[in-house]
């Protein structure tokens, strides 16, 4: 039992048996800005294009080892560009 009096504690619903589940990228380049801090926050699932500045995606399923910078890639996106399920 965790500290908090579940059984889980924070993130339980993220995990399926003791495995974190990988998490799922979408980006909308139409939307993007080019302020790439999802690049900053997640250089392993985001580049930045050298023709226009936009969001690459280069891993839309990262292991579960970056779910936390892809989820502050996400959130640090001025325009939304970035989702994380």
């Amino acid at each position: 039992m965790s500290a908090t009096g579940g059984t889980g504690g924070v993130g339980s619903a993220d995990r399926t048996g003791d495995t974190v589940a990988a998490v799922s990228v979408t980006v909308n380049r139409e939307s993007c800005c080019g302020a790439g801090q999802c690049v900053l926050a997640a250089p392993e699932v985001f580049a930045q294009s050298e023709e226009d500045g936009l969001v690459v995606l280069l891993d839309p399923s990262p292991p579960a080892e970056l779910r936390d910078a892809v989820r502050r890639a996400a959130s640090h996106c001025p325009t939304r560009s970035v989702s994380a399920r």
